[in-house]
């Protein structure tokens, strides 16, 4: 996948959810792929570029945080 397809993959699966209800960054690739850090990396940066252009948030524990500061795992949530 290219990153504009991780972008549009992000959108299509918070679409899929219930209001506020958070996806997890490895449901964006397929199976085979989820342990491939460069691959999950490359999740996250396109996850950072929606949350610059303020459709997204990024969490962790259910709070907003900065991208810039994250450690950890995190959550992708439709910006309220």
């Amino acid at each position: 996948m290219t990153s504009t397809r991780y972008v549009e993959r992000i959108l299509e699966l918070l679409a899929q959810r219930d209001s506020g209800k958070p996806i997890c960054p490895s449901e964006v690739l397929p199976v085979e792929e989820r342990k491939d850090k460069v691959k999950m990396e490359e999740v996250r940066e396109a996850a950072r570029g929606l949350e610059r252009k303020g459709e997204i948030e990024i969490t962790q524990k259910g709070r907003a945080v900065d991208p810039k500061s994250i450690k950890g795992p995190i959550r992708l949530r439709l910006k309220k």
